[in-house]
């Protein structure tokens, strides 16, 4: 089973990533083989599996630590996280997700958004098995909320010149750092971690998620289709403006509005051009700057746990968040 080359340094988590992998791959039986090819192509297309990898390693904090429990809460948390990007796909029109063809542009957005709703169940499934974790089913379908809300608020706000700093953390923060802090608090709570050192992990994970999301956006300015696995730029094609371009249109709007009337008639060359504007103006150091006072506010809050190994593994973890190039 093919992991992501990180987790060579992580011996002991690359094992449990495994069965993570293993876990989601048992619960998927579809009629419709031609899906469940394409779900578990999903699963083995490369994802770095870094929501499930913080649960596991916040699973330690607890005095209760149960292996398959917490292989369990893990595995339930990615399929939620694979259900939001087959839904992401089918409303961004992406054609490509990990390098490999969408379900939607195989088999039409029908067939992709209950596929989506199928894959929301399994993580109910999953989670069901251990009558221990009701409180997480309970917790995750109240975040789930959260997360869609996020979801909702990117598409008002879609082509808004006026898209602020304040509103674009607000929408990162449900769409993305949600998942984050609801990975490290139900890998926390499945140990029956007391209260106040599982919320610790859930502002863990919040910080970590906005640092992920903000650098995969400078990464959306600064990559290949090949190093991101997903098509560059089709974030502001789609009218999805993000912080590296918020920060450089600041007292500069009129230099951008040529271009981003377009919308997503733009030309490469328009794309090209938008780049070198953002560059100009410092959007993506700016964006990057703000990552890295999250990524130090999660570190932080990683100093203060408890000493262990896995703690020694959250911080490096975090670290890489931050330089990662992919």
């Amino acid at each position: 089973m093919q992991l992501h080359s990180m987790w060579e340094h992580y011996p002991e988590l690359k094992t449990d990533l495994a069965d993570v992998l293993q876990t989601i791959e048992e619960n998927i039986q579809i009629r419709d083989k031609r899906v469940e090819e394409n779900i578990k192509m999903l699963i083995h297309a490369g994802g770095k599996l870094l929501r499930p990898a913080f649960a596991l390693l916040s699973a330690n904090l607890g005095p209760d630590y149960d292996r398959d429990r917490a292989i369990s809460v893990a595995a339930a948390l990615e399929v939620l996280h694979m259900a939001t990007l087959i839904h992401d796909d089918v409303v961004d029109e992406s054609s490509i997700r990990r390098g490999k063809p969408t379900i939607n542009s195989k088999y039409g957005n029908h067939y992709a958004v209950y596929t989506g709703d199928y894959l929301f169940t399994i993580c109910f499934k999953i989670l069901s098995k251990h009558s221990d974790s009701i409180s997480n089913i309970e917790f995750s379908s109240k975040n789930i909320e959260k997360i869609l809300m996020g979801e909702l608020d990117q598409m008002r706000t879609r082509y808004d010149l006026n898209v602020s700093v304040k509103s674009y953390l607000a929408r990162i923060s449900g769409k993305t750092a949600q998942l984050f802090a609801l990975s490290c608090y139900s890998g926390a709570v499945s140990s029956k971690t007391p209260r106040a050192l599982a919320i610790k992990a859930w502002n863990i994970g919040h910080y970590l998620g906005m640092a992920f999301q903000i650098i995969d956006d400078v990464l959306d300015y600064t990559s290949t289709d090949d190093g991101l696995g997903k098509p560059v730029l089709n974030d502001v094609l789609q009218g999805v403006y993000s912080l590296p371009l918020i920060y450089a249109m600041r007292g500069h709007k009129r230099d951008f509005e040529p271009l981003l009337s377009k919308k997503e008639e733009m030309t490469d060359a328009d794309l090209r051009e938008l780049t070198t504007l953002i560059n100009r103006y410092q959007g993506t150091a700016q964006a990057f700057e703000l990552a890295g006072k999250y990524t130090k506010k999660a570190q932080k809050e990683i100093a203060k746990l408890p000493k262990g190994a896995y703690r020694d593994q959250l911080s490096a973890l975090t670290n890489e968040i931050l330089t990662r190039q992919i």
